[in-house]
């Protein structure tokens, strides 16, 4: 028997077998993932956030990391890593252009996912479960 995260894993392969669908997810996904988080980085933050590394974008990942931990050491770590080079690519952006591009970004990247569904025939994963717009990403870099 596997793992709740392997469980989900394959229920979210369920509806990923097109070619065209995984190769859009693929770029897409780490899109999504890397304009949330820049969009959250790029919201005021509070007087009490006296560091540059502590945003709503870092929390936001601080979170996901609690949920990966729950399905595994090997998930976890992929994660983490995942999160280092999003938290970074972010860092690159210049302030003035983050929230624009973050938005651009998010917008083409459900373009691509909403499409990719549609030469799929089968509706997102999350439209059934919300977790699996946090398993997604585990999708991605699964391997």
């Amino acid at each position: 028997m596997g793992t709740r995260a392997e469980a989900l894993l394959k229920e979210y392969s369920e509806s990923h077998q097109n070619r065209t669908n995984q190769i859009l997810h693929k770029v897409c996904v780490p899109m999504i993932t890397l304009s949330l988080v820049g969009a959250l980085w790029a919201l005021p933050k509070p007087s009490a956030f006296d560091s540059n590394w502590l945003n709503f974008g870092t929390i936001a990942i601080f979170l996901a990391l609690i949920y990966y931990a729950t399905l595994g050491v090997k998930y976890f770590a992929k994660m983490v890593l995942m999160s280092a080079v999003v938290i970074g690519l972010v860092a690159l952006v210049p302030a003035t252009v983050l929230m624009p591009a973050s938005i651009a970004v998010f917008v083409v990247g459900w373009i691509g996912q909403f499409y990719g569904h549609k030469v799929e025939g089968k509706k997102p994963s999350f439209f059934k479960d919300l977790q699996f717009l946090l398993i997604g990403p585990l999708w991605v870099f699964r391997r």
